[in-house]
């Protein structure tokens, strides 16, 4: 699973030929979460611990949608 970006408490990823709809994962020291791209609404898990990297990801939603076409093609 690629890290898309590396952040001080956690790193957000993609991985390889996931199940739909496009998201990305926050993985962090006891915390993980599943965010939708397009909604950037929390699928599953918790972000509290992840404001830099929810604030990143909604800047930024170009590129992890372009990772996920890229990573993942038979979706």
């Amino acid at each position: 699973m690629p890290t898309i970006q590396r952040f001080t408490n956690c790193r957000i990823a993609i991985y390889a030929d996931d199940h739909s709809p496009p998201h990305f994962h926050i993985e962090g020291r006891g915390f993980r979460a599943v965010i939708d791209i397009n909604s950037m609404a929390v699928r599953a898990g918790n972000t509290r611990k992840a404001a830099e990297a929810m604030a990143w990801a909604a800047a930024h939603k170009h590129l992890l949608r372009t990772e996920w076409t890229r990573l993942n093609r038979r979706t």
